[in-house]
């Protein structure tokens, strides 16, 4: 966990969920994590599924996107949530093309 804070993908809120772990729920940061991944990947697809409609409705995009912000926050995944952040400034500006390239960004690479 530590090598994942040092290279900047989490901040110190995951560490504060790892401190709520404790004998009477040993698996509670691994719940939380599966938790995070299930919602992500449904808002991801909705996120995905909003860009395809034409005319693209960036206020419900920019919805989405608020959505995944909050829940990486909460977990402490701070490259992606920065990456958030980025995408719905794209969002407010109407631009497509620039989000679609950054979307991609949101496709999680796992390290060792």
């Amino acid at each position: 966990m530590i090598d994942g804070l040092l290279q900047g993908y989490l901040d110190e809120q995951f560490m504060q969920l790892e401190d709520l772990q404790d004998d009477v729920n040993p698996n509670f940061v691994e719940e939380i994590v599966t938790s995070f991944y299930s919602d992500s990947a449904r808002l991801i697809n909705n996120i995905e599924q909003a860009l395809v409609n034409r005319p693209v409705d960036f206020s419900k995009v920019d919805d989405y996107m608020h959505q995944f912000k909050g829940s990486c926050s909460s977990i402490g995944a701070k490259k992606v949530k920065m990456e958030c952040s980025q995408f719905r400034e794209y969002c407010c500006a109407g631009n497509i093309e620039v989000g679609k390239t950054s979307r991609g960004c949101m496709k999680w690479e796992p390290t060792g």
